[in-house]
């Protein structure tokens, strides 16, 4: 991926950094790795031979593209160009830095006093990102997101949707202060992701205020050079139908950023149709003055802005129309006349054994505690792995006769779907 994206740098760079098709070609080449890890599973980040934070390091390496044709850099050295793509406090999931920022950090030595004044910034996101991540999500997800994920009831996914709204900016901002927390460190004041979203008046300023970085890196890579184009071609007789075309462009190609899953993609059209009335409104508004600018007039805004995005993270989560998240996760792996072995998981006590019951028919034999550890098990993300189970078949089973066996949870009439068995033992 490095070599990839340094030659397609080097080549750009050596052809002049022109305009035209050969800074077309150029981003083309600097994303494919990106749309490989989006289309093919071979390559993809979960896969063996993916990586990490493909996206984030892809939109640097298309900096350095877009800064080279705006001849606002120079060619970048080889180790300044792999530190700008491979700076591990941001690399997994931003924030996104640009090259020429990032640049003025690395190559300045700092004295005592602005060490110093970088380590207390460090230690303040330090714990800004502990208590956002490991407190405030951990127990929103756990006390408010999870049980709103069991129900299929329409009060369930409104209450989902608030409750996924603030768990994803406590999540996402407490990993955020980590990586600048880190990077405040090695001297890199990696920028602020995000600034009091939810407190926005309006959807632009709320894009101003969430995901910073990457919405900024739309805005003046994508959506302002569309506009810039648009008014040096006259493309069209009015700017504002510009300005609407660029953001369907901007937040259309944001939302495949995230992934090639519908649910992103109208996120991202959603989001684009959403800042383009605002655009109108706001254009009408200022020759009639409908909307004042008093105290009261600013908290509905903020009210009404705060319902708006609330449903866009509702539709950025893929619950919409989603099935209830299943409580337990189970598979009875082998069931024969030797033995009956599987494993049994509760998705909310992610750590704690659970106890079964095993059923023939409409008839109990027995209890049982999956409690047995399993490497695989940890492996697949199912908590600490002591969630197996493995027994003797019973000795009624060996009659000759079918028997139908499946698993419940204990003292409950909750079947564990998927565990059923026929077993015939002569």
């Amino acid at each position: 991926f490095a070599a990839w994206q340094w030659v397609t740098v080097r080549a750009f760079a050596g052809a002049g950094a022109r305009a035209g098709w050969l800074f077309y070609g150029a981003l083309a080449a600097s994303l494919l790795p990106l749309l490989a890890a989006k289309l093919v599973p071979l390559v993809s980040p979960r896969s063996q031979f993916g990586f990490l934070g493909v996206s984030y390091i892809t939109f640097r390496a298309l900096d350095v593209v877009f800064c080279l044709r705006d001849e606002v850099i120079a060619v970048p050295g080889t180790l300044d160009f792999l530190m700008f793509l491979f700076f591990f406090p941001t690399i997994s999931a931003g924030p996104i830095d640009r090259y020429r920022r990032f640049l003025t950090d690395w190559k300045k030595k700092r004295t005592r006093a602005e060490f110093l004044s970088d380590l207390d910034g460090a230690i303040h996101r330090f714990f800004r990102g502990l208590f956002y991540k490991f407190i405030v999500a951990a127990l929103i997800k756990q006390h408010w997101l999870e049980p709103a994920a069991r129900s299929g009831s329409f009060g369930a996914l409104l209450s989902y949707m608030y409750a996924y709204s603030f768990y994803l900016f406590f999540d996402f901002a407490g990993y955020s202060a980590f990586a600048i927390s880190l990077s405040y460190l090695f001297g890199i004041h990696s920028p602020e992701n995000f600034r009091q979203p939810f407190l926005a008046r309006n959807i632009r300023d709320f894009w101003n205020r969430w995901h910073i970085t990457l919405s900024f890196w739309f805005r003046d890579h994508v959506y302002m050079r569309f506009l810039l184009a648009a008014a040096r071609g006259k493309w069209f007789r009015s700017m504002h139908t510009a300005a609407i075309l660029g953001y369907f462009l901007a937040f259309g190609l944001m939302g495949l950023w995230h992934g090639i899953e519908p649910h992103y993609i109208v996120y991202g059209l959603y989001q684009a149709t959403l800042l383009s009335g605002f655009h109108i409104f706001s254009d009408w508004n200022k020759a009639h003055r409908y909307w004042g600018d008093g105290l009261l007039s600013k908290a509905l805004a903020v009210f009404i802005t705060f319902h708006f995005v609330c449903f866009g993270l509702l539709i950025f989560s893929g619950r919409i129309g989603a099935s209830p998240l299943p409580h337990y996760l189970a598979d009875i792996e082998q069931a024969d006349c030797s033995e009956i072995s599987g494993w049994v998981w509760d998705r909310y006590k992610p750590k704690a054994p659970v106890s079964v019951e095993l059923w023939d028919s409409g008839q109990y034999l027995m209890n049982i505690s999956a409690n047995q550890f399993r490497k695989d098990l940890v492996d697949a993300g199912y908590g600490n792995g002591r969630h197996a189970f493995r027994f003797a078949t019973p000795s009624q089973f060996k009659d000759g006769h079918s028997h139908v066996i499946r698993l419940r949870v204990a003292d409950t009439r909750d079947d564990l779907t998927g565990t059923q068995r026929t077993i015939v033992c002569r």
